[in-house]
């Protein structure tokens, strides 16, 4: 069988026994405890995979995204300054998270910087984030030249460790960024309580948690300033594009004038300017496709949420395999990713890599989750660049390389595991392929290890 490398922006595109008297199911039997007798063989020892076919490629479309892109196309206002797309779209995701204003931008990562901007975060200033999270958060920070100062995270849940946020809170500390991530929640509550006794801002990095929930609360208005990601591997994709929300109608002027060259949005004149700002607005297609995709989002992801909690049970029941915990106050969980711990103790020893690998040939496209943000080696470059220099003292410097552990997230990104959301998207039987290839791992790991 042709070997199947997945990469997570690869897979985006693509695309019985007896005792006392009574039967227990095989399915709800550990997988090792019934024997590789009773599991086939894995496809990386040559036996027959779990799924053959590939999974629905992504984005999905149907006829009313190509009529609503094609309506767009044709009115050749395709600048958010001539046409009123973009407007619409702000208006109708600002009322479907419950908060007053949404500003368009290109992208999710820019979505943060013009929050930082709006926030007047700045050279010498700390923000603390998740060392556990993608690349953009830390860039985001870093071109504001402040500094970013990793907050370990929980391992149960993958998300921030709130518990730890005072030991790093500083004179300097500006702001928290909370990520949440895989489309759970971080401790809010906990997040919320900290900013409060330090006079501190909140960002909420929501660019994985469209619709996700914090006690019935649509994360992104839970902060000072919420920031979403619609790029194309996102369950709301227009290819690139963002979205800054806030209940404030000052920071909305801020980062509102910052997305549009630092114009005024009240008087809209073309060549008058009331703050430095960029380029980062969302255009009329890109808008477009996204508002084409809200009367469908909602019964999209709860058919996903369903799947995901299915498996989630199942995987539960296979020895060193732990799905992420929700925090209780976490009343919605829609799965961007669904995270699982990986505890290859329990596989004869089987390395995650390993692991990993053997499930992408059974047909099961995962990938190892992130690496430790605080420890790449483009921090240190970044902080020992000149100007990061000309900003922060070297003894300033010195104590963040001698602050900068966080063991929890090391252990962390040794074990985690994604699954991709549009797996998720199919029937329940498909949903539970995974949990069947895993069993199938399982009980070859030890052949699978010494092969």
């Amino acid at each position: 069988m042709q070997k199947r490398n997945w990469t997570r922006r690869s897979f985006v595109r693509g695309g019985a026994s007896a005792a006392a008297g009574f039967v227990v199911a095989p399915s709800l039997i550990p997988a090792r405890a019934l024997g590789q007798s009773h599991q086939p063989r894995p496809a990386a020892l040559g036996g027959d995979p779990v799924r053959t076919q590939p999974y629905p490629a992504w984005p999905i479309i149907d006829g009313t995204d190509e009529d609503k892109l094609l309506d767009a196309l044709r009115r050749r206002e395709w600048c958010r300054l001539y046409g009123d797309i973009t407007t619409r779209f702000e208006e109708r995701w600002a009322e479907q998270l419950g908060v007053r204003f949404c500003t368009g931008v290109v992208n999710g990562t820019n979505a943060l910087y013009a929050a930082l901007n709006a926030l007047e975060v700045g050279p010498g200033d700390e923000v603390l984030v998740p060392p556990y999270t993608f690349v953009a958060t830390i860039n985001a920070v870093l071109q504001q030249f402040a500094l970013p100062v990793f907050v370990d995270s929980d391992v149960e849940s993958f998300q921030l460790d709130a518990a730890t946020l005072e030991s790093a809170i500083g004179p300097e500390t500006r702001c928290i960024m909370p990520v949440h991530l895989g489309g759970g929640v971080a401790d809010m509550d906990a997040v919320s309580a900290a900013a409060r006794r330090h006079q501190l801002s909140v960002i909420e990095d929501a660019c994985q948690a469209h619709y996700a929930e914090w006690k019935g609360r649509r994360v992104g208005g839970l902060g000072d300033i919420g920031c979403f990601s619609f790029q194309a591997s996102k369950i709301l994709p227009c290819g690139e594009g963002g979205a800054i929300v806030t209940n404030s109608e000052s920071l909305l002027d801020r980062f509102h004038a910052f997305q549009n060259n630092g114009r005024d949005r009240k008087t809209g004149t073309v060549f008058g300017y009331q703050y430095q700002g960029s380029n980062l607005r969302l255009t009329e297609l890109q808008a477009a496709l996204l508002l084409a995709q809200l009367d469908r989002f909602d019964e999209v992801c709860r058919r996903r949420e369903e799947n995901a909690r299915h498996l989630e049970g199942m995987l539960r029941e296979i020895p060193g395999i732990t799905p992420a915990r929700n925090h209780p106050n976490c009343t919605r969980n829609t799965y961007y990713l669904l995270m699982f711990r990986y505890d290859a103790r329990e596989f004869a020893d089987l390395p995650l890599g390993g692991f990993v690998s053997a499930l992408g040939k059974e047909g099961i496209p995962v990938w190892q989750g992130y690496r430790p943000l605080n420890q790449e080696p483009f921090l240190k470059k970044t902080l020992e660049s000149r100007a990061f220099r000309r900003v922060f003292s070297e003894q300033r410097l010195k104590r963040y390389w001698e602050q900068n552990h966080c063991p929890a997230n090391d252990r962390l990104c040794r074990q985690g595991v994604f699954l991709q959301h549009q797996c998720l998207l199919g029937t329940r039987g498909e949903a539970e392929q995974v949990a069947e290839a895993i069993r199938k791992i399982h009980a070859h790991a030890e052949a699978l290890n010494s092969a």
